[in-house]
């Protein structure tokens, strides 16, 4: 067994990480904590309990690809006790950067004399494009690896407490961090600011993602679902969402949805999208959660850009 190990972000770049033959061993975080409740504990049995049943719930993932695709190579990480290099590789928005996170609290716990160091992509030039690590050529991955920050003591507690707040059940004490800037965290302020931006709008009961969805419908005026979903895949801009989660989230709007073919809003819909009336009570659930934080048990003012307690 190598000692160095790597971790990635999915199985896209897992493959694409093998194609440049690098030393080590590779792990695929397959997970998705940015949606759903979560607890501290990464890894615990309580931690993977409650993972399941909000992705079966909601995804309809079944047992038995939950234990083969996530809980083994979680069990494959728990296996690798003697790597004294570890290797993080993760993208600049928030899906990313909440797993980052997480894996970084499990190896503090258990992973205690590793030097951690972390490869991530996003701002890559002049653009106002941000890249993907799936993004980036071969010649520029290894140029990011060869530069590879190494994470201090600091970084690793930091990260580890932020995930502390992001799995508490009160999202005001996130909203209060300020100093991102003494950590080696580029991308954690962007999408933190993300994650808050998750909870409704004191407005008119939608949040920021949900907002911009029916507002590309009114814009852009798909020909159907599909482009639908494609345009909104293309400007999510720091959320980093697949197209799953974008499905359930259309499924929640629906009512506000004339017609998918072509995509138009309703009237009601088209209220919502100016503030003129709320969508707030139709649709609150108290089983939501973002972090360990229920979404609708807070608000967000867009106006002063913070989070009120219901």
């Amino acid at each position: 067994m190598s000692s160095l190990l790597h971790i990635t972000n999915g199985d896209k770049f897992t493959d694409k990480l093998k194609s440049l033959s690098l030393k080590g061993d590779i792990i695929t975080w397959r997970e998705m904590l940015c949606e759903g409740k979560t607890l501290t504990s990464v890894g615990s049995e309580s931690f993977w309990k409650t993972r399941f049943e909000f992705l079966n719930k909601n995804y309809k993932i079944s047992k038995s690809w939950f234990v083969e695709k996530t809980l083994k190579e979680y069990r494959s990480l728990c296996n690798h006790k003697q790597q004294d290099e570890i290797v993080l590789w993760f993208d600049y928005d928030l899906f990313c950067q909440i797993n980052m996170l997480a894996v970084l609290s499990w190896l503090k716990t258990n992973r205690k004399y590793a030097q951690i160091s972390l490869v991530c992509s996003g701002k890559e030039d002049d653009s106002q494009k941000m890249y993907s690590l799936h993004d980036l050529s071969d010649e520029q991955l290894m140029q990011r690896y060869e530069n590879k920050v190494e994470l201090n003591q600091d970084d690793i507690e930091y990260a580890d407490y932020v995930w502390q707040l992001y799995c508490s059940d009160n999202p005001i004490r996130l909203e209060n961090l300020t100093d991102y800037s003494d950590y080696q965290f580029d991308y954690l302020d962007g999408a933190i600011q993300a994650h808050l931006h998750r909870f409704p709008s004191i407005k008119n009961g939608l949040n920021g993602m949900e907002n911009a969805m029916l507002r590309l419908a009114e814009e852009r005026k798909p020909i159907n679902r599909t482009t639908f979903l494609n345009d909104i895949l293309e400007n999510q801009l720091i959320l980093g969402f697949g197209d799953s989660q974008y499905e359930r989230a259309l499924d929640r709007l629906k009512p506000l949805f004339s017609s998918f073919k072509p995509v138009r809003l309703t009237k009601k819909g088209k209220q919502i999208l100016d503030n003129q009336t709320s969508y707030y009570s139709r649709l609150r659930d108290n089983d939501v959660y973002l972090g360990g934080a229920l979404k609708y048990n807070f608000l967000y003012n867009t106006d002063t850009s913070r989070i009120l307690k219901l």
